[in-house]
């Protein structure tokens, strides 16, 4: 199978670049936040829990209604408007702080507004490049556009952290905003996709075609439900790290944001092994590493609790950057592969709902447990999702998958 750029089309290429900078303007911002919630607004743990809800809440609320757009409207013209209103969110990030109002409400509030662009964008991305991209090529194209997210949250984190650190908040939202709007920019270049409703429809019954198909497919129901525990122990997780690793590990702004860009370190190691590991191993066992990695992750976090270090840290956020990403490229490719074209937009919005609105769920769980019983609980928290996950992944079908399964 060819896997160099050059083989794919122009329009799957804007697709790639916008992307690109998309998630590296996303990662920048995600970083930005706790980091000036700690340093400019004094927030602890849970009050960055919070605000994680906030931000990741879109997921829950919107991603079904985005699905629906995405299966009856353009899905270019869906993502263009997704991005922009990300990136206006993020202008205002700017203009508050430079005049000294910003507070802790008004980030959570412009957080949300700007996921409601990330949502739109990543559910309509896969199904637009499934049309873009022939049915052998998936996979690789997956991999390229996986490489540049791993390569976004490698830098994106790192850069953001060193951007507080060193000159303030302000200029890290200001590259966040140029970055989206240079992702706009791509995607306005894309070709008319011709993905319009011509006729009315019966949306709850779409909605019922789309979820019905998950719950009953043999592959995709068991990873739905272990991406949902996943989701749920990542960002119990998330919502008390950077909190705890300024407060507890002693790190500096400058140390997390390093510790977040091993994360996409990881990623970068993953997504390159994929071809070496798909030729050595069954697409099944590729499948499972991501849950046994997710799991040794989380353990090693907990560890942190007597080994306070950046770099028990930082190999923590390696495993979870290596590991989840080869689940990520080929449950993806297992989903465009088995699922209809007419249906993508539908199906990706159920399962985004179930298992991405999982993360404001386990953003509020660590946010409350924070406040209610220490950063020591959300840890263990944390490690006991990750090994229902394992658990559940361990016990289905999907293991024992030796090649990408035929549509059904």
């Amino acid at each position: 199978m060819n896997s160099s750029v050059p083989s794919f089309s122009d329009a799957f290429r804007r697709i790639g670049w916008s992307n690109l900078l998309a998630q590296f303007s996303e990662q920048i911002a995600l970083a930005a936040a706790p980091l000036a919630a700690v340093l400019l607004l004094s927030a602890g743990p849970s009050e960055t829990g919070w605000l994680q809800t906030a931000q990741t809440l879109p997921f829950l609320l919107l991603s079904i209604p985005a699905g629906l757009a995405a299966d009856h409207a353009s899905r270019r013209k869906l993502m263009v408007a997704s991005e922009l209103l990300r990136a206006l969110s993020l202008a205002a990030i700017v203009a508050l702080l430079l005049l000294g109002v910003m507070n802790l409400p008004l980030l959570a509030v412009l957080g949300f507004v700007g996921a409601i662009g990330t949502v739109c964008f990543s559910v309509a991305a896969p199904a637009l490049v499934a049309s873009q991209v022939p049915r052998a090529q998936l996979s690789d194209a997956n991999r390229w556009l996986e490489l540049a997210r791993s390569a976004a949250f490698t830098a994106g984190p790192a850069l953001g952290g060193a951007l507080v650190g060193w000159t303030g908040a302000p200029a890290a939202y200001v590259l966040a905003t140029t970055l989206s709007l240079l992702a706009v920019f791509c995607l306005a270049g894309l070709p008319r996709d011709g993905v319009v409703a011509k006729h009315k429809r019966d949306l709850l019954h779409d909605l019922r075609e789309g979820a019905g198909f998950v719950l009953r497919h043999d592959l995709l129901r068991p990873i739905l439900v272990t991406a949902v525990f996943f989701n749920i122990g990542w960002f119990v997780l998330q919502a008390i790290y950077v909190a705890y690793a300024v407060q507890n590990l002693g790190l500096t702004a400058t140390e997390v944001g390093v510790t977040l860009g091993i994360y996409g370190g990881g990623m970068i190691t993953g997504a390159l092994a994929a071809p070496a590991l798909a030729r050595r191993i069954s697409f099944g066992t590729t499948i499972l590493i991501g849950p046994i990695a997710g799991f040794a992750a989380a353990f090693t976090m907990l560890l942190t609790l007597w080994l306070p270090s950046v770099w028990v840290a930082g190999l923590s956020f390696f495993l979870f950057g290596a590991g989840p990403i080869l689940w990520t490229i080929s449950t993806m490719t297992l989903r465009q592969a088995v699922t209809p074209n007419s249906m993508l937009g539908r199906v990706s919005a159920f399962i985004m709902t179930a298992t991405l609105g999982a993360r404001p769920l386990g953003a509020a769980i660590g946010a409350a447990v924070a406040a209610h019983s220490g950063v020591t609980a959300c840890l263990v928290a944390s490690v006991g999702c990750f090994a229902v996950q394992l658990l559940v992944i361990v016990g289905s079908s999907v293991p024992k998958l030796q090649q990408l399964p035929d549509a059904t």
